[in-house]
């Protein structure tokens, strides 16, 4: 204190100690190994009450936020002052609001010019039509071999032949497909809806996703606008193609999943109250895990590379249910092998039994030659004495997965866009979906020449930095047991790793967005520790808020760098040249 009537000398009087919070004290590391960490500048976890480590609570919402909210420092300093009511109400439905907004966003930029390039880009030509003839007659139908410049035409034409095809994938995305062609037609427009639907559903389930892992809506809402500008997400919700669908049933299940942990939780935290301990077989009625199992088998209903997917979630609800146990006390012993054995039967089960169902309109068809779908007629062809007891439909269907099965494990056939999936995260090998070199007064062309191209490639920033978000979350996987780490990198690892079993196989990057929202949220985790701990001090906070916003408005400007080439735009060819930064990318 400055006292002028001593001669303006600097006195430090005694404070009282009653006003002045004492130093926080940070209790001595028990273990060799911990104080080695804590020199090394590692802080362990506060200790929680139990409650809240099973179920830790919400950062905001109806029940958590207050019904009265301060108004915003920051927006009072810039002047703006919102009504208190509004501002209230705003706080506590921020966790719906952010994510809606987000969603809008992304939703905006995949149905615009959605019709564009007016044709049947890359797989488009099996998927839409097969879509077609299986709303038309409950399986797909070979066509004409001019069928892709007839429908495409100024005047279209729809005729499809009235023999079954051959096709190596369930049917289920193609029932999705079809349903925008029932609506709109068969024109780009009505074979792009329902992916664009789910593109932009998906961007909101994965910002309540991150909400919810990460018990901070602004976290969340950074997930959902990272996936709503990663390029490859964003050009396969622009094409009628099975990945992309593949990718929101993993993702609705994995969010399905999320919330029945909390809701079991909830429940063992709840009976700890009434004195009752964790050692009990059954943690209730589990719908979510149920329609989450539902999820994956429509999932592998449209892919057979969503069932390793399964086995994944399988274990990790296992390993969630045990270690809740744990942390309430419960005993080791047999009820972990339950948990896992009923994981495995509630999950893989139910998937099942939604995977058949998924084959219901093939199953119908006529069994009679040349009338119902592909092999349906085989077991009437080939009756057995052995299997002769199993519905004739049964056979059937056992056979063509059995000839799907050999298809798609003998398919190495050379492709100028195919890659190994060892160069995925590093962007090694796009795939180029449409390609036009439009000249001078062609397409909008100014320019000698140009180009118009839609290239199937993530935002590099954005997978760049999924890397170093990979290495982040093995970190608190490892070092800090952190289930959150331990889940992104689960989910991952079930959409990415199978496909190295089959690196001889015509495999392409764009398989690789059924595991993109799980890249986005370890490139979220990652910002979340560069923003810092909330207790951190001022300037740890802005030096963490200034990076983490650099690396979100650079991923932002490398998506709209590229925007041109997702989109099929007509750019000059030097423009298109500028933008191939690697030479696999041509």
């Amino acid at each position: 204190m400055d006292h002028p009537e001593r001669g303006g000398v600097t006195v430090l009087e005694p404070a009282d100690p009653a006003a002045v919070p004492a130093p926080r004290t940070e209790p001595e590391p028990a273990s060799r190994w911990a104080r080695a960490l804590a020199g090394a500048g590692y802080r362990a976890l506060r200790r929680t009450p139990l409650e809240q480590q099973l179920v830790p609570p919400m950062p905001d919402g109806p029940g958590v936020t207050p019904a009265t909210v301060p108004p915003s420092p920051l927006l009072v300093r810039l002047g703006v002052r919102l009504p208190d009511p509004v501002w209230s109400w705003l706080c506590r439905w921020a966790g719906w609001l952010g994510p809606l907004a987000v969603a809008l966003f992304a939703g905006v930029l995949r149905f615009a010019n959605l019709g564009s390039p007016h044709a049947l880009i890359f797989d488009e030509t099996y998927y839409a039509k097969d879509a077609y003839t299986l709303w038309d007659r409950g399986f797909e139908g070979n066509w004409p071999s001019d069928a892709n410049a007839l429908i495409t035409a100024p005047n279209p034409v729809v005729s499809p032949s009235d023999t079954a095809a051959f096709v190596v994938h369930p049917p289920v995305g193609k029932w999705i497909i079809g349903l925008g062609e029932q609506w709109f037609g068969m024109t780009p427009f009505g074979w792009r809806f329902m992916v664009a639907v789910l593109g932009t559903l998906s961007v909101l389930m994965l910002a309540r996703i991150g909400r919810r892992m990460f018990r901070s809506t602004l976290l969340g809402c950074v997930a959902g606008l990272l996936l709503s500008v990663d390029g490859l997400h964003f050009v396969l919700s622009r094409s009628a193609i099975l990945d992309l669908i593949v990718m929101f049933w993993f993702l609705a299940a994995f969010g399905l999943l999320l919330v029945d942990r909390d809701k079991s939780r909830a429940r063992l935290a709840a009976r700890l109250e009434q004195g009752l301990g964790a050692d009990w077989w059954h943690l209730g009625w589990r719908p979510y895990r149920l329609a989450a199992a539902v999820c994956l088998g429509l999932m592998t209903g449209t892919k057979w590379s969503g069932a390793p997917a399964i086995l994944a979630l399988v274990l990790l609800a296992g390993f969630w249910d045990s270690s809740a146990r744990r942390l309430a006390g419960g005993r080791v012993g047999l009820r972990d092998l339950w948990d896992f054995a009923w994981s495995a039967v509630s999950v893989g089960l139910t998937a099942g039994v939604t995977y058949l169902a998924t084959w219901t309109g093939w199953i119908l068809s006529s069994p009679e030659s040349g009338k119902g779908g592909y092999l349906r007629d085989w077991a009437a062809l080939n009756p057995s004495d052995t299997w002769g007891w199993m519905p004739d439909w049964a056979r059937s269907l056992w056979h063509y997965h059995h000839e799907i099965w050999h298809f798609n494990v003998n398919l190495h056939d050379p492709h100028t866009y195919q890659s190994n999936p060892w160069s995925w995260l590093l962007v090694g090998r796009p795939v180029s979906f449409f390609y036009e070199s439009p000249k001078n007064g062609q397409a909008g062309c100014t320019t000698a020449e140009c180009a118009r191209e839609v290239l199937a490639i993530g935002t590099p920033f954005l997978w760049w930095a999924g890397i170093a978000g990979l290495l982040y979350c093995l970190y608190r996987w490892v070092m800090r047991r952190d289930w959150r780490a331990g889940a992104i990198l689960c989910a991952l690892a079930a959409g990415y790793l199978p496909w190295f079993n089959y690196q001889a196989r015509t495999i392409f990057l764009f398989y690789a967005v059924c595991f993109v929202p799980f890249l986005v949220l370890a490139v979220t985790m990652m910002i979340g520790g560069i923003l810092g701990r909330s207790d951190a001090s001022p300037d740890r906070r802005l030096a963490g808020a200034t990076g983490a916003g650099l690396l979100v408005v650079a991923i932002m400007w490398n998506f709209l760098y590229f925007y041109p080439i997702y989109t099929g735009q007509t750019i000059p060819m030097d423009e298109w040249r500028a933008r191939m930064w690697l030479d696999t990318w041509i």
